[in-house]
């Protein structure tokens, strides 16, 4: 085979070989140098880097017990305007049109809109406070002109329905200062104290973009979703809320105050029910704000003669009290002191213990103290949770102070002086009157249910300690009734018309920040512990006031008293005989017997009874087996024949109207609160699918 031999001309190897070199040098100079060709090389690959977005979780819900919405997230957005012409056609194109749109919807001066649209160099540009916080609607109507170069980035803001409703229970979240990305703290109540489950956890996107921020067309997206934050039930009753809230409100108005709490508490669950402040403020705009403390569990203050329930009770356990027995009331030398009773120590004259407790006896609760020694009343107040937190769903808490020592510090005890306390404390303290002796944890939230709708939180009654026996208790209750209808006439303003209320008041002196105390004409914290209906005790009511300027505790014995007869007459538990003892009915189950034989026996126990439907048998009833119902109370039978018309309604409460259109499966809408007045269809008309009834009540 002939050898053939290619011969690679000097040149051409010379060419290739400088090529080579020319390529090695600006891989080098590329690779050493921070700009080429204009471009800074540094940036270029920081536009181009991996960048990753927060992907916001929306934070849940609060929620009364019934499910309204007490608190929620709305979205909210920012406008901008791109600047940048390499945008093309998405850029401000008419600033002329754009600044008179934005001062139109917006309020922005056209000027300064357009000072803002002409900014050089600017890639996009935002309008200030004006441009911020802007609702669904109107972005909505902004889009809709179809101006180019308009954008909206959007955020979360929450919004509180109810405006100062049980404002220091619920609290308020926003955005930190400077931060206007969708992350909202909470900064006071419930908000506060479960921001991580509502919260939630925060997701991202990850993605490469080029020079200009734009996402690259063949680059990856990287999405980890974002999980929403828990939806918080509480316990408050709205409408039982609003009666409190209404009292508040009324004392606000007409009374000056340091500061006012009153609080509803299930007697048996320790279910907090309603608590309203005064001062109180609106969450979404935070007017009012003054303290950022809620009185129900941060203040502490000496409780006075409220305190006597308990140091009374404590003796009466120790075996230690003779109801009857008598004493001179007025005043008592103790070491260096002298303690008077509240009449400039004239008292009463030889009065029994039992007695001396009905007329609020300093001198009376001393001798107890005494008998007591500081070691057993100490040991007392402390199992009835004083000086410890309940542990309540509410942050800073407050522990108050139970220590004392010297004879003087322990006769001052005996009546409320000389320690200190927080309302959430004398609420767990009464709940051991309402429970045989045995003192209910107090809580806040009903339920904490996930994003995925699994409830993993549930609130429920919890036992704290056995400290009275219900003979000691059931001893207390009646004393507590004598109070009230039996005892001076200052007590008897506490009264309501519609129910029996037990109670005991206080009047305690404020200490002196410079020691001693305060001696001006309204330095005092005036207090009352009630507990209706005495017969059966569904919840417990506690109010407390600093430095109001009255005279006398009157005025908030007039509207306490009220919200006590709006809250039985919401339940449909009135007494209008309060001073009379009441027959009260325990229920028993009455489904799958006739309805006529039934109806006979309850109706000879002075209960309001209905039949609905005209079906032989019950199947379905309330109240439910076991429930006690007072004489005159309304009792609801379901038949088997489904053939349901409607009942006069005029004169029912709410909760009666409530409870019969739910076993009857009736639409229905109310307006206003009390007692129906009016219904849209009336008596007999029968009821279907379609029909909505439409009820008017009021006081």
């Amino acid at each position: 085979m002939r050898k053939v031999t290619v011969r690679i001309p000097k040149v051409f190897i010379l060419i290739v070989a400088f090529l080579f070199i020319a390529i090695i040098i600006k891989l080098s100079f590329v690779s050493l140098s921070s700009e080429v060709d204009g471009i800074n090389l540094h940036n270029l690959a920081s536009n181009r880097n991996t960048k990753t977005e927060t992907i916001y979780a929306k934070r849940g819900n609060i929620y009364d017990n019934e499910g309204e919405v007490l608190a929620s997230v709305v979205n909210s957005y920012k406008i901008i305007a791109y600047l940048d012409p390499k945008r093309e056609k998405d850029y401000v194109v008419d600033k002329d049109a754009t600044a008179k749109m934005l001062n139109e919807y917006l309020g922005i001066p056209y000027d300064e809109a357009m000072e803002r649209l002409n900014k050089e160099g600017r890639y996009q540009v935002e309008f200030g406070t004006k441009g911020n916080n802007i609702t669904e609607s109107l972005k909505n109507k902004i889009e809709a002109l179809d101006l180019p170069g308009i954008d909206f980035i959007q955020s979360q803001r929450r919004t509180y329905s109810t405006g100062s409703f049980a404002s220091y229970i619920i609290g308020y979240a926003k955005k930190p200062n400077g931060n206007e990305d969708g992350e909202i703290i909470g900064e006071l109540g419930i908000e506060a104290y479960y921001n991580k489950e509502l919260s939630g956890t925060n997701g991202s996107t990850t993605y490469q973009t080029d020079a200009y921020g734009y996402t690259l067309p063949s680059a990856e997206v990287i999405t980890e979703e974002a999980v929403n934050g828990d939806d918080i039930y509480l316990t408050l009753d709205s409408d039982i809320q609003w009666f409190t809230e209404t009292m508040t409100n009324n004392l606000a108005q007409n009374y000056q105050m340091e500061w006012l709490i009153v609080t509803v508490m299930d007697a048996k669950t320790g279910a907090i029910v309603a608590s309203s402040t005064v001062p109180n403020f609106d969450p979404n705009d935070r007017e009012g704000l003054t303290i950022y403390m809620n009185p129900l569990v941060s203040y502490t203050y000496e409780p006075g003669s409220t305190m006597k329930t308990f140091s009374f009770a404590s003796a009466i356990e120790e075996g230690i009290y003779n109801g009857d027995e008598l004493y001179h009331s007025g005043q008592i030398k103790v070491a260096d002191a002298t303690i008077k009773d509240h009449n400039k120590g004239q008292g009463w004259g030889d009065i029994s213990f039992n007695t001396g407790f009905t007329y609020s006896s300093n001198v009376a609760a001393t001798i107890i103290a005494r008998r007591l020694g500081v070691e057993k009343l100490t040991d007392y107040y402390k199992k009835l949770g004083f000086g410890s937190k309940t542990g309540i769903e509410l942050s800073s808490e407050a522990s108050g102070v139970v220590d004392f020592h010297y004879e003087t510090e322990l006769a001052n005890a005996g009546f409320g002086q000389g320690i200190s306390v927080t309302p959430i404390q004398m609420l767990q303290a009464l709940s051991s009157l309402t429970n045989d002796g045995t003192t209910i944890k107090p809580y806040i939230v009903d339920k904490i249910v996930n994003a995925k709708g699994e409830t993993v939180y549930k609130g429920e009654r919890t036992e704290v300690a056995k400290v009275f026996s219900k003979e000691t208790t059931d001893y207390m209750k009646d004393l507590m009734y004598k109070v009230v209808y039996e005892g001076m006439s200052s007590s008897k303003i506490w009264q309501p018309t519609k129910t029996t209320m037990i109670g005991k008041t206080g009047t305690a002196q404020i200490a002196s920040k410079s020691g001693g105390y305060l001696n001006g004409a309204y330095d005092y914290v005036r207090s009352f512990a009630g507990i209706f209906p005495k017969e059966d005790p569904k919840y417990i009511i506690y109010v407390a006031a600093q430095q109001l300027n009255s005279s006398s505790a009157k005025p908030i014995a007039e509207e306490l008293t009220k919200v006590v007869d709006n809250i039985v007459s919401y339940l449909g538990i009135e007494n209008v005989n309060p001073n009379k003892d009441s027959k009260v009915v325990t229920m028993d189950n009455y489904i799958s017997k006739e309805v006529s034989s039934v109806k006979d026996a309850l109706t000879n126990s002075a209960l309001k009874v209905y039949s609905i439907g005209t079906g032989k048998y019950i199947i379905n009833q309330y109240p439910e087996k076991g429930t006690k119902a007072l004489e005159g109370s309304k009792v609801f039978l379901i038949s088997n024949n489904h053939d349901y018309v409607l009942e006069d309604l005029t004169g029912w409460s709410l909760n009666e109207v409530r409870t019969y259109a739910n076993l009857i499966g009736l639409n229905l809408q109310t307006n206003g609160y009390g007692y129906v007045t009016s219904q849209s269809a009336p008596a007999g008309t029968a009821i279907s699918d379609d029909l909505t009834l439409e009820v008017t009540l009021s006081e």
